[in-house]
């Protein structure tokens, strides 16, 4: 995948934010205390999205900026969480100060990122110790039906957007890894619009993407585990990284 279509993908977001923060899985509170060291005061939470990661965040007592490139995904943000101090900015380009926070977060965002640049801004950000923690929410596929659903959402697509462990040079020490399974509470009518607020299928053609939501509309309708189900309980692994600077 080129350059562009890759800051294309990334930014597909802004066209589907409302059903992106009503559909898409927060975060475990036992991760986001294992990402964050308990004595940080002031988070950076970068590619903030809607504020999934943010809120919990807030809610476990950490003074929290949300930088989003996204206007769309900030206003959702905002909407949310009217508290936090949102701001436009990227990875790579936060504009936040010099050494003026203890701990960055970068939630399902790592993989549209430029890792060199980022992991320098990063570094100039926090302050000395500080901790990064890229982390991703993984659908389980050792679950049929999540198995198959994502085999739909996904034909066709080029772009690895799966986990991996982060690039972050010498300025950092070596990354620790840590997985959590959880699961989200969901309808499964919000299977689609799931579905929906993935980049690949933002950018596909109507016809095409259509053809794809009626597939997951036809998986929910005959699949044994989700026929005739109000409710699903969607098992998500959450992959965690973290590293401090040295």
């Amino acid at each position: 995948m080129s350059t562009d279509d890759r800051a294309d993908r990334a930014a597909s977001f802004d066209q589907a934010a409302a059903v992106y923060q009503a559909t898409r899985p927060g975060y475990p509170d036992e991760a986001v205390r294992w990402a964050v060291p308990a004595d940080a005061r002031d988070v950076l939470d970068l590619g903030a999205g809607t504020g999934k990661l943010t809120g919990r965040l807030v809610a476990l007592g950490w003074h929290v900026v949300a930088v989003e490139p996204s206007d769309a995904m900030r206003a959702e943000l905002g909407a949310a969480h009217p508290s936090v101090d949102v701001r436009p900015g990227t990875a790579e380009r936060t504009g936040l100060p010099d050494a003026s926070v203890d701990a960055v977060t970068i939630a399902q965002a790592w993989h549209w990122v430029d890792p060199a640049a980022a992991a320098a801004e990063i570094a100039r950000v926090l302050r000395p110790g500080g901790q990064v923690a890229p982390i991703w929410n993984v659908r389980d596929e050792a679950t049929d039906w999540v198995a198959r659903w994502t085999e739909i959402v996904h034909r066709g697509d080029s772009l690895d957007t799966s986990y991996r462990d982060p690039v972050l040079g010498d300025a950092f020490t070596p990354t620790e890894h840590a997985t959590f399974r959880w699961t989200q509470r969901l309808r499964t009518d919000q299977l689609r619009g799931l579905a929906a607020s993935r980049s690949h299928l933002i950018l596909l053609p109507p016809d095409e993407r259509d053809a794809l939501l009626d597939a997951v509309d036809e998986l929910v309708a005959t699949h044994p585990d989700l026929r005739g189900r109000e409710w699903v309980d969607v098992p998500y692994r959450t992959e965690c990284y973290r590293a401090r600077l040295r």
